[in-house]
């Protein structure tokens, strides 16, 4: 749980918020849920409609097998229940955009039921504390097209590329309680969902989405009525909406008002939410099995199949980065939270545990700390200078290996690694041509030791009369007559030599 419990301060007291998420996730494929017409997002308007999406007469939809096998190993994913008789039905409304008349969802049986989602929360604790979120249903329905009102002076314009497009419909219990407990829970069902494949979870481009219930109550209470905030794409607009609309309605219960159920938007620009339409019930929507599809029916070699696809999903990768490689949990945490993360993690691990003939357990440590900290930190200094095609676990490893022989010391890893970023030229060359390299030979650096100890004779004194401190005015001394170049592993051993 969290270190400290999220409420609104009110006039009357407080209140808690009690929020449900309502994520739809579009199927990582390159065609439609029930066509065969393309997905690739940025299309021209129109250019990506087939006969079916355009709701011809007489044309039947076909369900795509790679939707439902990726809904299937999305559930798996969150340890959810596989239904092996789902169902497709209609869900009629009429809009511009959805040419039908109707969109195909699944209401009474979906193909993915109850499941859970781990989050951990940022706070005080630096392990982060946990909380796990239910997962009610996962079900496939088609998107509807989209509106264009900023194209004509008079009119809206209408784009049937995405009508069609498969999308899972990811519904949370309502578990959450704050809105970065909501963040949190998009952040991590993103990063299941780009584990699995089967959605890229980009925000931006729509790909995924949510649709944030919200409503208050004394903590204790009965759930209160809930607002639903339509197609909120991103996750710092998701806590916004959760911020904004919470403390709305608890001006409004308290000015005496009613909570209203009804659909909302939230204005980016703003911060805030502003009425779309009454929420409708679902009878509204008159759901009958559609009769042009027959249910899905899943045998056990194909669900055996789908859970035999499956890889290391996080959880799973951060217990054992903590457990077989001893990273920290901090650090195993950030480094399985995305794909692309851990992917270059594991090849610059690979490279590094290679090149210095060590197993992977051996560096990961170093290699973690590197990742984590001392790259990210160089390239944010660069900025647009960085080259992203420089940065190859090649390069990256050559200087670690480096480093780990006492040939360059941290400072000039840095140093290196920014000409590399720059320039693309390999780490050793620059190593020797840069004069980027540590002074290992003790001749030199006990020549330099012996001027130092020479020109500081009052101090010697004082260090071998007991003050132990000035140990390091020493090792600091000496760096600098060496320029930074000295060993710093050679130069404290013998120091402590000449010291006695």
């Amino acid at each position: 749980m969290t270190s400290s419990t999220y409420r609104i301060q009110g006039a009357t007291g407080d209140w808690e918020v009690v929020i449900g998420l309502e994520v739809h996730a579009q199927i990582a494929t390159h065609s439609k849920l029930f066509s065969g017409a393309a997905t690739e997002f940025g299309a021209e308007p129109n250019s990506q409609v087939s006969l079916v999406d355009a709701a011809m007469p007489g044309m039947l939809p076909v369900p795509n097998a790679e939707c439902i096998r990726q809904a299937v190993r999305t559930g798996m994913a969150v340890g959810a229940q596989i239904n092996k008789y789902s169902r497709f039905d209609r869900k009629n409304y009429f809009y511009a955009d959805l040419p039908q008349g109707y969109q195909i969802s699944q209401l009474y049986h979906p193909i993915v039921g109850p499941g859970a989602i781990e989050i951990t929360l940022d706070d005080k604790d630096p392990e982060g504390s946990t909380k796990t979120i239910g997962v009610e249903r996962i079900h496939v329905e088609q998107d509807a097209g989209k509106l264009m009102h900023d194209q004509h002076p008079t009119m809206s314009y209408v784009d049937l590329n995405r009508c069609g497009v498969a999308l899972m419909e990811i519904v949370s219990d309502p578990d959450m309680r704050s809105p970065a407990e909501a963040g949190a829970y998009v952040r991590k069902l993103r990063a299941i969902l780009r584990y699995v494949g089967s959605c890229d979870g980009n925000m931006e481009q729509g790909s995924m989405r949510a649709d944030v219930n919200v409503s208050v109550r004394r903590p204790g209470e009965p759930f209160g009525t809930r607002t639903e905030t339509k197609n909120v794409n991103s996750v710092r607009f998701v806590m916004a909406t959760i911020e904004h609309e919470a403390n709305r309605q608890v001006d409004v219960i308290e000015g005496g008002g009613t909570i209203v159920q009804e659909t909302r938007l939230f204005d980016p620009s703003t911060g805030t939410t502003r009425s779309m339409r009454s929420k409708e019930d679902a009878h509204d929507y008159r759901y009958f099995p559609d009769p042009d599809l027959l249910p899905v029916e899943l045998e056990d070699s194909f669900l055996d199949d789908c859970r035999a696809s499956l890889p290391e999903l996080p959880d799973a990768k951060r217990h054992r980065y903590e457990s077989e490689l001893g990273l920290s949990a901090y650090n195993a945490g950030v480094l399985t939270a995305d794909v692309e993360t851990f992917a270059r993690f594991e090849t610059l691990l690979a490279e590094t545990a290679s090149r210095l003939g060590k197993s992977v357990a051996d560096v990961a440590t170093q290699v973690a700390n590197w990742s984590l900290s001392v790259a990210p930190g160089v390239m944010n200094a660069l900025g647009s200078e960085a080259v992203a095609a420089n940065n190859t676990a090649t390069a990256n490893a050559a200087i670690l290996e480096m480093q780990s022989a006492g040939t360059i010391s941290g400072g000039q890893a840095k140093e290196i690694y920014e000409i590399v970023l720059k320039t693309g030229r390999e780490p050793t060359e620059i190593a020797e041509t840069e004069g980027l390299k540590q002074e290992s030979d003790t001749g030199a650096i006990e020549s330099t030791i012996g001027e130092v100890l020479a020109a500081n004779p009052d101090k010697v004194e004082q260090y071998r009369g007991g003050k132990d401190k000035l140990f390091g005015f020493f090792v600091g001394q000496t760096m600098k007559a060496m320029q930074g170049k000295g060993n710093p592993q050679v130069v404290n051993e013998l120091l402590k030599k000449k010291l006695g």
